[in-house]
């Protein structure tokens, strides 16, 4: 009996010694927590946890994710790098889905921005002409790429004509000869429209959706071209639909007294659509139409064509050889309005 009274005190003591501790440990978590809770500290660095996403990426680790972005053309910043693209393209410029700044108007060039349209539509419609006038004249493929460098479809025969002689069939008179021009230049026209109608000659790469982006997100959409205007709007209204141009502001021909280089064309689209020109994005092919941008003080991105892939786009705020659309994307609207913060990423 007394072993048994001895070993049961043994056991009842080791019990009440366990239990003294851990009421010891107890009442230090609490008065730790009760620390806690009265530090000014502790409920900002609480809150400052509680907002973190739960996508937050410690220091260390986004240093890595941020390298490994960059090799594949993108970034954790929301601002894009500008690219001058290869003509293999493949990288898509990108800004964040809700980016601080918008273009408030993004005009387009539109032969050889919207259309392809050069060699084998407006090319052909004026050869086609001259057969059935009966000229004798017929620009090749390499010639026309050099009167392109002259703006607008009378203007630029007219110069042809004055370098190599005016044909037997043309009046001697200035006066006439204008009117001889403009007669030609409608009948090349209508028939230039008939390629169109037929949808001979598609929308390049991208155009699509990059008018629905802006005019989803309340941005103004123009069409500034040397062209013949019933031409443009014929593009705009055959392969954009009817219903988006009825958004779309179109300057083109001879609704300014001088045509690209000159910026006449990009002021009176900005000043009738009541937006800064520093606010405006223009999407152009050719030497002539950037100058005639950025002389009117607007950012300009090129989309190389067929006959301006070599030429001098130093000037350019990026250049692409297409805007392209996903998987094959360029750049979107997100981009263009990175362009107007000048903030690239490298």
């Amino acid at each position: 009996p007394d072993k048994l009274n001895r070993f049961a005190t043994v056991i009842y003591v080791s019990q009440r010694q366990r239990e003294i501790e851990r009421n010891k440990t107890m009442a230090t978590v609490k008065i730790s927590l009760s620390l806690v809770s009265l530090s000014p500290s502790s409920s900002s660095s609480s809150s400052t946890q509680s907002k973190l996403s739960p996508s937050f990426i410690p220091n260390a680790a986004r240093t890595k994710a941020a390298a490994k972005l960059r090799f594949s053309g993108k970034s954790l910043r929301s601002k894009p790098f500008v690219h001058r693209a290869s003509r293999s393209g493949g990288i898509t410029c990108s800004a964040s889905s809700s980016p601080a700044t918008l273009p408030s108007a993004l005009l387009f060039d539109c032969d050889g921005v919207l259309v392809d349209t050069e060699k084998d539509g407006h090319r052909i419609s004026f050869n086609d002409t001259f057969k059935e006038r009966e000229l004798g004249v017929t620009w090749d493929v390499e010639l026309y790429g050099e009167l392109l460098k002259i703006g607008g479809g009378k203007e630029r025969m007219t110069a042809y004509f004055n370098k190599v002689g005016w044909p037997d069939k043309a009046p001697k008179d200035e006066a006439e000869r204008k009117e001889f021009i403009a007669g030609l230049h409608k009948q090349k026209t209508e028939l230039f429209m008939v390629l169109i109608e037929k949808k001979l000659l598609p929308l390049r790469p991208g155009v699509a959706k990059l008018v629905d982006q802006a005019l989803t997100n309340g941005v103004k959409v123009a069409v500034c071209s040397t062209s013949n205007e019933k031409a443009v709007s014929a593009i705009v209204s055959c392969l954009l639909g009817p219903e988006k141009a009825e958004k779309i502001k179109i300057f083109a021909g001879d609704v300014v007294p001088k045509k690209k280089p000159d910026p006449a064309i990009y002021n009176l689209a900005a000043e009738t659509l009541g937006v800064e020109p520093s606010k405006c994005v223009v999407v152009e092919d050719s030497g002539i139409g950037l100058a005639a941008a950025k002389a009117a003080g607007m950012t300009c991105i090129v989309t190389k064509s067929g006959y301006t892939a070599d030429e001098d786009f130093e000037k350019a705020d990026a250049v692409f050889d297409c805007i392209g659309d996903p998987p094959e994307e360029r750049f979107d609207l997100a981009f263009c309005g990175s362009l107007l913060q000048k903030q690239f990423v490298s």
